[in-house]
């Protein structure tokens, strides 16, 4: 007999059909969500962790470390203030600094942050593990009114080398305000990252300063006053946005640090990208609880399913089990065929969850890494193989108290069935 219990749970579960695949279906959804959850949440953490390394101080004017960071290697949010270009070039020439990286934000292309820098830009900059940036085709820009795009503006945009595209002021979707007169021919296209490089325009400090030639009210110029010049190193910036410093050894970054934070000529805070999103998890801590939370309690609702699925029906089912003893089953399998029939309603949910969760993975992965930046490509792991191990042992706990009551019904009825 114990040899076809399983046997005999399958066709007793495809004899209530509706009823089961209902209770599957809840499962299913459950553990969809629990999965698109965790997934998203790592995502998000790996996707920041690897966005910038090799850098040990990110300076900035004087705020938080969390929005400092954000702005200057997320493009998100806005700086608070610019730096002078002369304290740029005190910190570039301190002994302990190794190279730098100026950047200068605040204007945009059909939504996409530009960045003003240098060549450095391109030389010192490293995400994912110390991984540089690389061309995918073209070159670096050398002078103005020359850009250099990340991937997924080119790809979203459908650029190609050679061709002209023109810069907005600020930093929203949708601009008024065009800098006319001024075309960039697109130079180079980096390949992709999956960081917000792949989402940024790459311009020289001088071509900032050329396209705002006359903007000094803060308004458009009223005429043509267009900076051009044979020499662009005449268009010297009077200020920017931040600076990506690399020490050159680590036991100075501390020194360092402790230096431009109590630098008088100017107020600036310097910070350790690390330590810095370390704070930002520290902050959105409290989401990622409340997002598991909600996600477990899911999953425990679509398992008590199988609870309420095997209970309704145990008054329905003594004549089967009046049956089953008639043909030599004991109480105990009785007990095993209930706990057989939870644990396979739970592994096939988990299993069907976490099969349609990969296909939805799969399809969605590329528009969400080239928007977000987020990896959710990838096939079954460690976390889908300990939701199916768990899925299916919380079921045979929880068919433990229907099989229970199963049993004893068995044994009070024997080989007869009083209803």
């Amino acid at each position: 007999m114990s040899a076809s219990l399983l046997t005999l749970a399958w066709k007793s579960l495809a004899n209530r059909g509706v009823s089961v695949a209902l209770t599957i279906l809840s499962i299913v959804l459950a553990v969809m969500l629990f999965l698109g959850v965790e997934k998203i949440r790592t995502g998000v953490r790996a996707s920041f962790d690897s966005t910038i390394s090799d850098t040990d101080l990110i300076v900035g004017a004087r705020g938080g470390a969390i929005n400092l960071l954000l702005y200057s290697v997320f493009r998100l949010g806005d700086p608070t203030a610019n730096i002078g270009w002369d304290t740029y070039q005190l910190i570039a020439s301190a002994p302990d600094v190794d190279w730098t990286v100026p950047i200068s934000l605040g204007d945009s292309h059909r939504g996409y942050r530009v960045v003003g820098t240098t060549q450095a830009y391109f030389e010192h900059y490293r995400y994912g593990r110390s991984q540089p940036l690389t061309l995918a085709d073209g070159r670096v820009f050398d002078g103005t009114h020359e850009v250099v795009l990340g991937a997924e503006v080119a790809r979203q945009l459908d650029y190609g080398l050679g061709g002209f595209i023109r810069l907005s002021h600020g930093i929203g979707d949708v601009s008024f305000a065009e800098h006319s007169g001024h075309d960039f021919e697109i130079v180079g296209i980096l390949a992709p990252t999956g960081t917000p490089v792949d989402r940024s325009v790459h311009v020289s400090l001088e071509s900032i300063e050329a396209i705002h030639a006359g903007w000094e009210s803060g308004a458009p110029p009223s005429g043509q006053a267009v900076r051009e010049t044979s020499d662009p190193g005449t268009l010297e910036p009077d200020s920017i946005t931040a600076i990506l410093v690399g020490v050159s050894s680590p036991i100075r970054v501390l020194g360092l640090q402790r230096q431009i934070n109590t630098y008088r000529g100017e107020a600036l805070s310097a910070i350790m990208p690390g330590v810095a999103l370390s704070q930002l998890w520290q902050v959105i801590g409290a989401g990622e609880t409340a997002f598991k939370a909600i996600s477990l309690l899911v999953v425990v609702v679509g398992m008590t399913g199988i609870l309420t699925a095997l209970s309704a029906g145990l008054n329905e089912r003594r004549r089967e089990m009046a049956v089953l003893r008639a043909t030599g089953a004991r109480p105990r399998d009785i007990f095993a065929l209930l706990i057989l029939e939870a644990a396979s309603l739970a592994a096939a949910g988990a299993v069907i969850g976490i099969l349609l969760a990969q296909v939805g993975f799969a399809v969605i992965a590329r528009s969400v890494a080239a928007r977000y930046g987020l990896d959710l490509a990838g096939g079954p792991g460690l976390t889908e193989i300990l939701v199916l191990g768990a899925v299916t042992l919380a079921g045979a706990l929880l068919g433990a108290w229907p099989a229970w009551r199963a049993q004893r019904n068995a044994l009070a009825d024997g080989l007869s069935i009083r209803l």
